[in-house]
């Protein structure tokens, strides 16, 4: 049975007739068959979605009335959170424990935008003419929002409900390998009592699914999650309309690790900030900066945590780590592996393929790196740790900011001081201080430099689905 299209809420075959198989992760063979969209599919749904925001319920429901309709899905998502988990778990190779606290942080998030809807305020400013100067956050319009691979419906959550609480219309471009979940999600939308035409699924290809959307005047607002150099594509694509565009990008994210840190909290965290997903995670902390007289102890007791984690099936309760997405991804760490061995990193452990079905990889730590080398500098987007020595606060600081992106890092000490000045100081746009924590509900979400442009999550996210009116009321 194939899972159809969503364009403003109906379920549609693809209008060229075409599907595509979605391979599990685990097994290496097909779990599902999706319809494919493609460019007329694009335009039949921004068309839908432009109708209904011009004409549409939606934009001119009631603020109070968006919020239930929101607060319904997150209910209905905790109905459902085991089903959910568990087709996120095979589609994406995830643990199933994984899968049901990142379907736990979509109902969250579903919750929060259902309480914040109608909190988006504008505000009175005092000008010199006699009069009231007033400012409205508006809905931008129809939203294009372009979702990765790597944790699907949780990053499509945070770009879905701050866009529908705003009272936009939104289209959704899952990832190819990953749409299982944002199609069940469009049925829990319709069921919560989100009106037809304002929410539409198209699974496809990016260069013709995204490429058309983004291309199309209609759309107002493009939300992209995924690799820089696809990113760039995006906004050089997006400024032909002068379409307003955010950008989560891709993270090279360091930790800092002092002699004085709490080694058996640190080791354990800082173990999940790089082998979580499977190292498929743009906050991960794959490169770690440790100071000299703790540098071999961390190393040693990391390398012995990394041997010691599950990697099995996703369903299986007792897995720590799963697959890697594709047989193209896992070939990717395992030519970085090789890339840092031959620039003179020392593997320490990991880095073997089990013999099992399966795109399956040991993680892999590897030690006494330069800061230099493509191992230290380039996003892998897999199980692959590199660890850095260094000796003075200074120099820590420095080796951190080396580097193209600044998504997220970490900071681990107990001086307070020392935690203050290098959080500062590090140019990204998520530190954790003795947490490996980057995604909180409540809080702004996004990077500097090459990691991306605006920030989600939180009521930040508002400003990225709204347009700022100012408007000037005379006395005369």
């Amino acid at each position: 049975m194939v899972d159809l299209l969503v364009i403003g809420g109906e379920r549609v075959a693809a209008a060229e007739g075409k599907t595509l198989e979605v391979i599990e992760p685990s097994t290496a063979v097909p779990m599902a068959e999706v319809a494919e969209a493609g460019p007329t599919d694009a335009d039949r749904a921004v068309g839908v979605a432009m109708q209904a925001f011009e004409e549409g319920p939606w934009p001119r429901t009631s603020a109070r009335e968006r919020g239930r309709v929101l607060t319904n899905a997150s209910l209905i998502i905790r109905e459902r959170l085991e089903d959910l988990a568990r087709l996120e778990a095979r589609n994406g190779g995830k643990p199933i424990a994984a899968a049901r606290g990142e379907i736990e942080i979509v109902a969250n998030v579903f919750e929060y935008w259902g309480g914040a809807a109608n909190k988006i305020f504008g505000e009175s400013i005092p000008v010199v003419p006699p009069g009231i100067d007033l400012t409205l956050r508006e809905p931008v319009g129809v939203c294009a929002l372009i979702t990765p691979w790597n944790f699907p419906l949780a990053i499509g959550s945070w770009k879905i409900a701050p866009a529908l609480a705003c009272g936009n219309t939104a289209i959704v471009k899952p990832a190819s390998q990953t749409p299982l979940t944002t199609l069940a999600l469009a049925d829990v939308l319709a069921e919560a009592g989100l009106p037809d035409g304002t929410f539409s699924v198209l699974p496809g290809p990016g260069s013709t699914v995204a490429g058309a959307l983004i291309a199309d005047p209609r759309v107002s607002k493009i939300s992209f999650t995924g690799s820089t150099e696809v990113g760039t594509l995006v906004m050089k694509e997006a400024a032909n309309n002068i379409t307003r565009v955010s950008l989560e990008l891709g993270g090279k994210s360091a930790s800092v690790i002092f002699a004085d840190a709490d080694l058996d909290v640190c080791v354990e965290k800082s173990i999940w900030a790089v082998f979580d997903n499977a190292g498929q995670d743009c906050c991960a902390r794959s490169r770690a900066f440790v100071e000299r007289p703790i540098y071999d102890e961390f190393v040693e007791r990391f390398a012995k945590r990394a041997e010691s984690i599950a990697v099995g099936e996703p369903l299986d309760e007792a897995t720590e780590m799963g697959p890697l997405i594709s047989q193209g991804q896992r070939q990717t760490s395992l030519d970085y592996i090789e890339l840092g061995i031959g620039e003179g990193a020392r593997r320490v452990t990991g880095g073997d393929v089990p013999d099992s079905p399966g795109f399956y990889l040991r993680p892999a730590v590897l030690a006494d790196v330069r800061n230099e080398m493509r191992v230290a500098q380039e996003e892998i987007f897999g199980p692959v740790a590199s660890f850095i020595p260094f000796d003075t606060e200074e120099a820590a600081i420095r080796m951190a900011n080396d580097s193209p992106y600044g998504l997220s890092g970490s900071v681990w000490t107990q001086n307070l001081g020392c935690a203050i000045r290098v959080s500062k100081a590090i140019r990204a746009g998520v530190i954790s201080v003795n947490s490996s924590s980057s995604v909180h509900t409540e809080a702004p979400f996004g990077g500097y430099k090459q990691s991306g442009i605006g920030r989600e999550m939180g009521m930040h996210a508002a400003e990225l689905y709204t347009e700022l009116k100012n408007i000037f009321f005379s006395e005369a």
